[in-house]
């Protein structure tokens, strides 16, 4: 018998970067899931590249680990020699630790992360809105409406619309429909104008009524939380907004005015009938509209 060559002492694996990587990878997609699907993505990308180098140098290991020294130059003749295991106990452990600690895991993330992302991609939306007949939108007059979203929910579903009736665009109808939430954190905003309070209507509509309110020389529209300032067709002119009101897009059947629900607008060139609107799916208050800055927000639930 001849002793080891390295002194009796195992050799220890050489330290690695690679577990570190994958979990950057790891952490970077589930911040994504709540940042953005950019982020998450990027996440991904990590993790795979890293995984994919940490499993390599694992095998790299395994297949370059040196074979034990030999006991004996001979066995003894009475002693079969021995055959090696064709799956170690110690790989059977190994294995069975890491799955149940995937079933764990899993069962443990998974139904809080389907609770967190799932919901707000479920029943969303309303039904079309019955703000009352056209005969009630003078032309050419702002007027402030409240509406319920659903009145059996109550106060809850209450909101507000700057409407102005711009007579007909071709053989149809043309409406300016304004939402009250500021761009800038939602705040909302008020009409720059006198309005006639003497005046208000309330009209009664397949979805509880409305509440008609005219409003006489209206200049604009600004926010007495942070000093936001808008034109009359809802571009934003002074303060901290990162682009234009929301407005709410529209149908008429038979002679009734029905909101169908809110898109997000960059800007608004021309005005009236005539505007052209640079119109977008509907995002968060304080969010860009096409540009870098937009990257950085969370994906948006439909609406």
């Amino acid at each position: 018998m001849e002793p080891h060559s390295g002194g009796g002492k195992p050799e220890l694996p050489r330290p690695t970067l690679w577990p570190v990587g994958f979990a950057i990878g790891v952490a970077c997609i589930l911040v994504g899931l709540v940042v953005s699907w950019p982020a998450a993505a990027v996440g991904g990308a990590i993790a795979i590249v890293f995984g994919f180098l940490w499993v390599r140098d694992l095998a790299t290991r395994r297949h370059a680990a040196p074979a034990p020294p030999a006991v004996a130059e001979r066995a003894p003749a009475h002693v079969p020699p021995a055959e090696g295991d064709r799956f170690p106990r110690s790989k059977f452990l190994e294995a069975s630790t890491l799955g149940l600690g995937a079933v764990i895991g899993g069962a443990v993330t998974l139904p809080a992360v389907g609770l967190m992302i799932i919901p707000p991609f479920l029943k969303q939306g309303h039904k079309p809105i019955d703000i009352g007949p056209i005969s009630d939108y003078p032309e050419g007059k702002w007027q402030i409406v409240h509406f319920y979203l659903d009145a059996k929910e109550g106060e809850v579903t209450r909101r507000t619309a700057y409407i102005r009736y711009n007579g007909l665009l071709g053989q149809l109808p043309s409406f300016t429909i304004i939402s009250n939430r500021c761009a800038h954190l939602g705040c909302p905003v008020q009409p720059n104008g006198l309005v006639n309070s003497k005046a208000t209507q309330d009209v009664k509509t397949d979805n509880g009524g409305v509440t008609l309110t005219p409003v006489n020389g209206l200049a604009g529209f600004g926010c007495p939380c942070h000093g936001g300032a808008y034109d009359l067709e809802g571009n934003r002119i002074a303060g901290p907004p990162v682009r234009g009101l929301d407005r709410w897009a529209f149908s008429i059947k038979q002679g009734r005015l029905y909101l169908a629900g809110n898109y997000s607008v960059k800007k608004v060139d021309g005005t009236g009938a005539d505007a052209k609107i640079h119109r977008y799916q509907l995002t968060g208050p304080g969010q860009h509209i096409e540009d870098w800055e937009s990257w950085l927000y969370p994906v948006q639930p439909p609406h």
